[in-house]
């Protein structure tokens, strides 16, 4: 990593905490700079000036946000990142409305914040650029409401504005609901082809003896029931972008037929005569390991490769669990405002479930779980019990016999009543993952289906 020459400024209430941070970050060569809020902290920001401030949002959120404000209102291209525990993520996403650059959950690992340093002090040193800018950390409506901190995901949107000028046509995998057709999205209205239309083609919903009008379009006459000329997604896609989503479900027969359209973008109506031709851009998207399918027979290679000319995976979100929190608060503030629910945040308890969760359905299980506990819930606020994979912990049944048979039976049934959900047994057996392995090789433990 490059040394960061530029100045840092700390403000936190708590001595302990900026101090430990700035040790961490002189370190690694930062020029650091810490403080309480208040008085001296404005006076430091009134006799010098510093390339990034490190603000703690603080328990109600008024000191942070208060600074900010006075912040931006001297310096609007300042770059202020705040810094949240879990219990002020609400105040750290106000933050963000009165123009934060971003924040990080507390406490702040210091690699992860000297990665975010690097890339502002990258970004300024750019010729032509001013001051960062805020939407490569918390996207604007040009990533699509792609909401995210993570270290994984500030990969994908610098890969979305590197891959956007060109037309290359791009394949994206992951796994359901990574959010594969919103970075689609976001690659499209980052290029010059944004005031064109973004057409969706779902290759898995459309039936096969459909698929070929409902891509190329038809003449009128074409078929008993064609009365009228219809345009298909191709021609509609002219100017802009084609997404073919799930496109791994698509039959042989198609994937001929698009290979042929990929290759020159000409094609013919169903019916028709005359040759067409649409100029547009191919993003595709798949959950399935098209490789395999290369492998197995059930993908055409010349067809893959065509596709496959930049790939990249959506992480999913169990691989990204930093995100949880933020993504929780936009879903709840969405479904506040839909359902007229006066729930006003999301508690410890199930901020914790949240957390330990492994999310199979990913950011789209998520926010279905968001919305099933604002519609459900009976307080102000999001509990455990709101949550649809929540199983609370039940006490094991009395239990006549040794202590080793009774610790047996308490760990098979903690595991059996939690899914075996390895890091919340853990939890619940005030052990660690290491130790409850042990335990389940040396009790010859069983998952039962």
């Amino acid at each position: 990593m490059i040394p960061f020459t530029g100045r840092i400024l700390i403000i936190d209430t708590e001595q302990e905490a900026r101090e430990k941070l700035a040790d961490c970050l002189t370190e690694r060569g930062y020029d650091v700079t810490t403080t309480a809020p208040g008085d001296a902290a404005l006076a430091l920001l009134h006799n010098q000036r510093f390339h990034v401030l490190l603000i703690d949002v603080g328990e109600d959120g008024s000191i942070g946000l208060t600074l900010l404000k006075q912040i931006k209102a001297s310096d609007p291209d300042g770059v202020v990142i705040m810094m949240a525990a879990y219990g002020s993520i609400r105040n750290a996403v106000d933050c963000m409305r009165e123009g934060a650059h971003d924040y990080l959950l507390k406490p702040v690992q210091p690699d992860k914040l000297c990665g975010r340093l690097h890339e502002i002090m990258a970004r300024r040193a750019e010729p032509g650029n001013g001051p960062a800018s805020s939407e490569f950390i918390i996207p604007t409506d040009r990533f699509e409401s792609m909401i995210a901190q993570s270290v994984a995901m500030q990969r994908i949107f610098q890969l979305i504005q590197d891959v956007a000028p060109m037309d290359t046509t791009i394949l994206i995998t992951g796994e359901t609901g990574t959010g594969k057709e919103l970075a689609a999205k976001a690659i499209h209205s980052n290029s010059p082809r944004r005031n064109g239309p973004f057409v969706t083609v779902n290759c898995g919903a459309v039936p096969e003896n459909l698929m070929e009008s409902e891509l190329f379009g038809y003449q009128k006459g074409a078929f008993t029931s064609a009365a009228e000329t219809k345009k298909g997604r191709l021609e509609l896609a002219n100017g802009g972008t084609l997404f073919l989503d799930e496109i791994g479900e698509i039959s042989m027969r198609m994937q001929v037929d698009l290979l042929r359209v990929l290759e020159n973008r000409v094609f013919y109506r169903v019916g028709g005569t005359q040759p067409l031709e649409a100029d547009f851009r191919v993003i595709a998207a798949t959950n399935r390991d098209l490789k395999a399918s290369v492998a197995n027979g059930d993908f055409r290679e010349d067809f893959y490769y065509r596709l496959n000319v930049i790939s990249f995976e959506m992480p999913p979100l169990r691989e990204r669990k930093e995100d949880i929190p933020l993504l929780a608060e936009h879903f709840l503030l969405h479904y506040i405002q839909e359902t007229g629910k006066t729930v006003r945040r999301i508690s410890r308890g199930a901020m914790d479930e949240m957390m330990l969760h492994e999310w199979p359905g990913n950011v789209r299980e998520l926010r279905n779980a968001i919305e099933r506990a604002v519609v459900i819930g009976k307080t102000d606020q999001i509990v455990p019990d709101d949550l649809p994979f929540f199983r609370p912990e039940c006490p094991p049944p009395l239990f006549n016999g040794s202590l080793r048979q009774m610790e047996r039976a308490h760990i098979t049934h903690i595991l059996n009543e939690n899914d075996w959900n390895m890091t919340r047994c853990a939890r619940l057996l005030g052990i660690d993952r290491s130790t409850l392995y042990n335990k389940i090789k040396r009790y010859d433990i069983q998952k039962t289906n």
